[in-house]
């Protein structure tokens, strides 16, 4: 069986790329979907391109209740609108996912049902 947080990393990968496509056919841009890591193993799990630069980071995780480090880093460091740590232990809120400009933890529930 695989492993519990690959399987979720997937889940949110998926749907990312379906936003990117989607927001891609709208014709709100030119969308793309990428991994980020440094030469010292930095890494967030998802970055999302818009018309050729850096707009939003997302970190999946399914209980971590800090801010992942790496995250803050590459916001500052590639100056993203938004970055957002999608937590899989949080319940729904009502809540803009997309209102903050500095790195934020949000339901990935809540990050989801904002994406289409």
């Amino acid at each position: 069986m695989p492993d519990q947080g690959a399987r979720r990393e997937n889940f949110v990968a998926s749907h990312l790329l379906k936003a990117a496509h989607w927001w891609t056919d709208l014709g709100l841009g030119e969308y793309d979907l990428f991994f980020v890591r440094d030469k010292i193993k930095r890494e967030v799990d998802f970055l999302l391109i818009r018309n050729g630069k850096p707009w939003m980071l997302v970190q999946a995780k399914s209980k971590d209740r800090t801010l992942a480090p790496s995250l803050a880093y590459f916001h500052e460091h590639l100056g993203t609108e938004h970055a957002i740590q999608a937590a899989f232990d949080l319940d729904y809120v009502d809540a803009d996912a997309f209102g903050a400009r500095t790195p934020v933890r949000v339901p990935v529930t809540t990050l989801l049902s904002q994406l289409v």
